[in-house]
């Protein structure tokens, strides 16, 4: 079997764009793949069209062959765009693996580990604490969550005691409303440089046990992560912008994080994440994978996630678990949770297929995150 085509789609259904990859055979069959959406995605699709000449005549079973290839023939290390185009490459090889072999991709990697996902969802945004409250209740009792991550509500645009009694008074919501059985995370989302001001934010809602503190400081420096780590009274997640097994490998040496977050989009795909997840295991780690883009995305993780045993939690949103028909309708099928855990899928490769028809009817949208400015008019981390 050899790769005879490879083909891109950069489209807009829901509020970012979602970057697919299709690798063709010439034995009739192809493999879908999704890459991280970085911001500059139509790059993205260039880098991935750069190596389609690389990979046009090889044996799309040879994985670890072409990963290395993908990577190594690059020269320099990879970042965001590089590894987004490596793991969407990746991630549809392993379809074709399966479809291949005639089973899905968890049996490739060793059979399942559990016989379902343990899953958690944003909390519901609204205009106020307590309609974000509300909108979270519809969610639980629709899909039968029992974790939920909050979003910091705080920002270099106010004191830092007025944000400080924000997050802790929307995180006193949450939890009364919830009840302590509830599993409350919140994300930092790398909005401190400097660690002390993230120990004070983690200060006002130590009391309401949180399920973890993700990303309390911006992550280039690991050092600082992990004299972090232990005095934030919560376990340290982190892990969603570091790439490939040696990122991974500098936080594990420094004990920057307690529970792990690649994004398998990002990091490498299925071939880097589940020796991350290894090298995890061995420093007695978690891993709980980031999950922010489309439903084809949710099939890969619970894939990963069937497999690896220090799997601990699956990030989940609506618009990849069924609750956004735009987005729904990329897939043939989406996975949905049931009481808080998403099934595990039993067809060949990923279990699910891309709308191929819909794809080519969908646009590219410019996107970028949001702009935001502190007190001073400097430029805020978002």
């Amino acid at each position: 079997m050899k790769i005879t085509d490879i083909k891109t789609w950069c489209v807009s259904p829901v509020r970012r764009n979602y970057v697919y990859v299709k690798v063709e055979t010439d034995e009739g069959l192809y493999g879908i793949g999704e890459a991280y959406s970085c911001g500059p995605d139509l790059a993205t699709v260039k880098t991935i069209e750069y190596f389609k000449d690389w990979l046009i005549g090889q044996d799309p079973l040879r994985i670890e062959y072409i990963w290395s290839m993908l990577y190594n023939y690059s020269r320099f290390p990879g970042g965001a765009i590089v590894d987004s185009a490596i793991s969407g490459i990746d991630l549809a090889l392993w379809d074709i693996a399966g479809k291949a072999a005639n089973m899905p991709v968890w049996q490739l990697l060793g059979g399942k580990s559990r016989d379902k996902v343990w899953a958690y969802t944003g909390s519901g945004r609204g205009a106020t604490t307590e309609e974000a409250v509300e909108k979270t209740q519809e969610l639980i009792e629709k899909y039968g969550y029992t974790a939920l991550k909050l979003f910091q509500h705080f920002s270099g645009d106010m004191p830092v005691d007025e944000s400080r009694k924000k997050l802790a008074d929307q995180y006193a919501a949450f939890r009364k409303a919830l009840g302590d059985d509830f599993e409350l995370g919140i994300d930092f989302h790398a909005r401190n440089f400097e660690p002390y001001r993230a120990v004070w934010f983690a200060e006002a809602i130590r009391e309401y046990r949180p399920f973890f503190i993700e990303e309390p400081i911006r992550m280039e420096n690991i050092d600082q992560m992990a004299k972090l780590k232990d005095k934030l009274g919560a376990p340290l997640a982190t892990g969603e912008c570091l790439y490939t097994k040696f990122e991974f490998n500098d936080l594990l040496m420094a004990e920057g994080a307690d529970i792990l977050q690649p994004d398998i989009l990002l990091c490498g795909g299925m071939t880097e994440a589940r020796k991350i997840a290894a090298m995890a295991e061995a420093h007695y780690k978690v891993v709980a994978p980031h999950n922010p883009l489309s439903p084809l995305s949710t099939y890969i993780n619970v894939h990963f996630a069937a497999a690896v045993p220090n799997f601990l939690i699956l990030e989940t949103h609506d618009h990849n678990m069924g609750n956004i028909p735009a987005a729904n309708d990329l897939v043939t099928e989406v996975l949905r949770p049931v009481n808080g855990y998403l099934p595990i899928p039993d067809g060949p490769g990923w279990g699910v297929d891309l709308n191929f028809e819909y794809l080519d009817s969908l646009k590219y949208e410019p996107w970028h995150r949001p702009f935001a400015k502190k007190m001073d008019g400097s430029i805020d981390v978002v």
